[in-house]
Parts: structure tokens; sequence; C-alpha cells
């Protein structure tokens, strides 16, 4: 296979020393069998360290990340990483223990992670928790897995439907299928909210339970939760909350408060840890005190200043992740709660709250806009208008790179049409604000004007504009060519 162009190898150049070999070769290969010997050397490349470093700069300066800019993933939440969190997480007795070490010696460990669950517990206004999910996604699994156990230790077999919201995440839907229930959709009202009459149609006794974001996948709270709680619980069903958007609720409602059973809190998205690349992340779950029973195991428990695993309880639906979850993503989100306390965190949300309506005041007049009231963290625009005019939302989402910002979460969720869901998180300033306000009006006047300069953006980026669908497809990050 030919090398691509930028191969910077070079024989003879090094960027590093080996130290001498001490370990005696002699017997090499009566300890090790033939057929795992090299038949020819590593092809290494040869490379200065200078070289080396320039290369991985420019490559780093390719990307972008919430360190450069505004980030406004709607949904997705993606705010500023505070550097303490990486500070507690490196710390050598958090970072080199060992997940096999005996309790005696983990006490720290199991200390923090006992009051991070005590923490969420509060926060959330229920009664029993679990870490170990490693993603929200799986925080879903584990809460519907124990719906299931709920329903099917009282005998009740019949109970097959989960409803859900047909503006929810399609992980609602995923994990539910997955836990072997059947899906019903739930249509939305004409203000993105749940259409009470629908939810209300198909409440009966084969329904486990309904999946519900709060505030929802259009930013708005659903200000009928009160009659929808009781419509659920009153056909003898389960209250499940998506907590996707809980970083819009810290020190105002609390799940527990509107009589959920069971909400996953995604830890990127309320309490800063890292977001994307594949992980590591974490999705607790907290639960109220009817599905206490069913909590995977174990459980962290401090009797006479001792903390400790138990593994005691029959009803578990079992483990879902090895050992005790990602340790890593709990000790920064364990670090985020304790230096902002409570008082802090509200002002979190208050701040999420404050700059997205804020932002969609200096927006709503340029967009079309399908919900045109006060939003909690995100709000949603359609860009229809642009459509008509000749660029499409994907367009000016492409556009809006050469500005140097990243775009917002664009087609999504489906009811809305040519949709962009932003979220610019409560750690961006007013500037910062209105910068990107600026940039996506101007766009908003370059489709006006001449629609066809921003269907053919980026023009400033590295990599000019990719078949998305097939690169997501084919995925090649190989440094040769075929």
């Amino acid at each position: 296979m030919e090398k691509l162009i930028f191969e910077k190898s070079k024989p003879g150049r090094k960027g590093h020393f080996i130290p001498k070999n001490d370990v005696p070769l002699t017997n090499l290969k009566e300890e090790i069998p033939e057929k795992f010997l090299r038949k020819s050397p590593l092809d290494f490349p040869e490379v200065s360290e200078n070289e080396i470093a320039r290369h991985f700069v420019r490559l780093s300066h390719y990307n972008y990340s919430i360190d450069q800019g505004l980030y406004p993933l709607g949904s997705c939440t993606m705010k500023y990483n505070p550097k303490v969190n990486e500070k507690t997480a490196s710390l050598d007795g958090f970072a080199n223990l060992h997940p096999c070490m005996d309790e005696k010696n983990a006490q720290g460990a199991l200390r923090l992670m006992y009051e991070l669950g005590e923490a969420l517990k509060e926060i959330t206004g229920l009664q029993g928790v679990s870490l170990q999910p490693a993603a929200g996604s799986q925080g879903e699994l584990t809460g519907i897995l124990m719906f299931r156990a709920y329903h099917l230790d009282r005998g009740d077999l019949k109970r097959k439907k989960i409803l859900i919201p047909d503006s929810a995440h399609g992980t609602n839907p995923a994990s539910a299928s997955i836990a072997g229930f059947e899906i019903v959709n739930i249509k939305s009202n004409p203000d993105g909210r749940v259409n009470v009459e629908d939810l209300e149609k198909n409440c009966g006794d084969d329904v486990a339970g309904f999946m519900l974001t709060n505030p929802n996948t259009v930013g708005l709270f659903e200000k009928n939760i009160v009659q929808i709680e009781k419509l659920i619980h009153g056909c003898g069903g389960l209250m499940y909350m998506d907590g996707a958007n809980l970083n819009a609720l810290l020190g105002i409602v609390r799940p527990g408060d509107m009589n959920f059973d069971c909400v996953h809190i995604n830890l990127h998205k309320t309490f800063s840890t890292p977001h994307g690349g594949g992980g590591p992340g974490a999705g607790p779950v907290c639960v109220s005190e009817k599905l206490l029973p069913y909590l995977p195991v174990p459980q962290i428990v401090l009797n006479n200043g001792t903390y400790s695993l138990n593994e005691e309880n029959p009803k578990s639906i079992g483990k879902v992740h090895s050992f005790f979850g990602n340790f890593g993503v709990l000790v920064r989100a364990y670090t985020y709660i304790r230096m902002h306390g409570g008082k802090g965190l509200y002002e979190v949300s208050k701040n999420a709250i404050i700059n997205a309506n804020y932002l969609f005041h200096l927006l709503k007049n340029e967009f079309d806009v399908p919900f045109n009231e006060y939003c909690m963290h995100e709000f949603i625009l359609s860009g229809d208008k642009q459509k008509e005019a000749g660029a499409s939302t994907k367009d000016l989402a492409k556009r809006l790179l050469d500005y140097g910002f990243h775009a917002p979460t664009v087609y999504f969720p489906l009811i809305v049409h040519e949709a962009m869901l932003i979220e610019p998180t409560e750690t961006e300033t007013k500037e910062n604000l209105e910068a990107f306000a600026a940039a996506m009006i101007k766009i908003a006047n370059e489709i006006k004007e001449n629609p066809e300069f921003v269907k053919n953006s980026p023009y400033n980026t590295p990599v000019k504009r990719v078949d998305d669908a097939l690169a997501a497809r084919q995925l090649d990050i190989s440094w040769y060519s075929k």
C-alpha cells in the first residue's frame, strides 16, 4: 500500500532513545514459540521529536473542542469541563487504584462513591441509587429492567407496553425494546408537549411504564406533569424520567417530587464530566422506594464507619457493569458537586436557563420558531424559511464552521421540520452568545442573497464538505491509502 503524502518518516531520524536491553536473549527461541517470532523488523516511523510535536499539534488544531469555543449541541449538553476535575481524578489513590483491591484498602474510593450516591439521591429526591451504568443509554436499560422485575415480582405478567412521546431521544425506545417491551408512540401537542388525551387513550392494564424527558427535547417543561403522573400510576404503570435535561432543574424541582419512580443521570450533561470520543461515561440511576429491591448489586453500604460492597439482594437485576462502573468519571462528577454545593448547583441551572432565553431572543426574529415561549436550558428553531430560500439547515450548519463555531444539533427532534436544537449551557459568556447569534444571522442573510454560496460551504476548514452518511459508514482513519 502506498503511504499518504503527509508521511513524515525518513530513515535514520529519531525522536526517542530506547534503554539498552538487560534481559539475556540466549534462550529466546526456547522461551517463545517459533510461530510468534517476527520474520521482519517492525515498520515503525522514523521521525524527529520536533516533527512529531508539530504533527500532533497541527492535527489538534484541525479538531474543534469545548476548550476552543461554544459547542451548542442541544440535547447533548457540551459544557466546559473544569480542569480541577482532571486533577482530582488523577490523584494517585484514585488513578492507580486496582479494581480488585481489598475493600479495607479502598475506603477512600468507596466513601467517594457512597457520598456521590447520597448527593444524587438528594438532588433527585429519590431513595435509591446505582452508579454502575456506563452511559445514559445503559442507565435507561437498567431502569427499564427494574420496571420489568417489579411487575414480574408482583405476578403482573400482562404489562408488555412502554409508552414514549414522539419527541423522545432514540435511546428510549431502543432501551425498552432491548428489555423486551412493545413500544407505543404518544403524540405531541402543537405546543411541543405530551398530548394528554392521546396518553390517556393508551393507558391500560398492559402498560408497564411511561418514559418522559422533562424538560422535554424541545426545551420546554411538561406543565401537565401532575396529570400525566396520575394517569400512569392510576393504571398501574411506573414513571421513568430520562434525565438528559436534569441540568435545567438543579435546585428548582426534583424528579422525586414529580413522583417519578426512576431517573438516569448523564453525568457529562449535568455534572461536567467529559463527553464524546467513545467514552468512558457514566449514567447513574436513582429510584423510588418501590424499586429498591431490584437495584443492581453490589450496593455500597456504611456500617460503623466502614464502607463495604453488599451483594445480598435476592431480587436484584444483577450487575450491569464490570466491577463498579467507570470510577474516574465518578470522581469528576463528585468534584463538581462538592465544589458547587447546593447553592452553586442552583446557579448552574438558573444561568443555563438565562443563557438559553437570551440567545433565543437574539435569534427568534430571523428563523422560524415552532414554540414561541420562554424555554428552559435549550430551544428549538426551524430552518424552513432558509430552506425555501435555497439552503437547508445542513448547509447552514456547514457554513457555521467558517465562522469558527460548531453547529447546534440539527434535524432533531423529528417532530420539527429543519430543526435546530440549540443549547448554549451556563458556561458561556454574554459576548460568546452574541457572537454566535451574529454569525447565525449573517448566514441567514447570505442565504437570502446567495444560497449557492452557502450550499458549497465550508471554505476555510482543512477538510471541505464530505458525504456525512458515507463517512460514518465507511470510517477510515488509517495512515495508509487503499
